[in-house]
């Protein structure tokens, strides 16, 4: 007989914690100090006789400074193709449709963002064009008039 309630489920999820937390160099009490949960819960949840809410996950998560979705993952809450789907829209058809931007922005704002987090392999580049020459006027005025008592 199986005596952890939650199966498998529970204890893969508590080790998953436990190694987070051990990797961390933080003790049961530092986590559960900085998730906001209390001690005999988070121990509870790593033994697998605890399942937490999404809500405590998401404590636990910032505590490790690990995502949320991993846990979520783990816990069973969300499918694992779930958690590697974008979480909004495509960043770089945003910044291409974007009509305040010009083509030589949108060019330099994708070579920014493909910096960061790499660039797709099927992604062709949109010839620049040169940004357009605003002119500016200045205007000029007389020279204030001398401070009250200097010479």
């Amino acid at each position: 007989m199986n005596r952890n309630p939650l199966g498998d489920l529970g204890q893969g999820l508590g080790d998953y914690l436990r190694e987070q937390r051990q990797a961390a160099r933080l003790s049961v009490r530092q986590l559960s100090e900085l998730a906001g949960v209390s001690n005999p819960y988070l121990s509870q949840i790593e033994r697998g006789l605890k399942k937490p809410s999404a809500e405590i996950l998401n404590q636990l998560a910032k505590g490790l400074q690990v995502s949320a979705e991993s846990l979520y993952v783990k816990a069973g809450l969300l499918d694992q193709q779930d958690a590697d789907a974008p979480a909004g829209p495509d960043t770089r058809s945003v910044i291409k449709a974007d009509v305040r931007l010009t083509s030589r922005q949108k060019s330099t704002l994708l070579d920014i963002y493909d910096s960061f987090v790499g660039h797709p392999a099927a992604a062709p580049a949109e010839p620049t064009k040169p940004a357009p020459i605003r002119k500016t006027t200045t205007t000029t005025t007389a020279d204030p008039a001398p401070a009250a008592g200097t010479n």
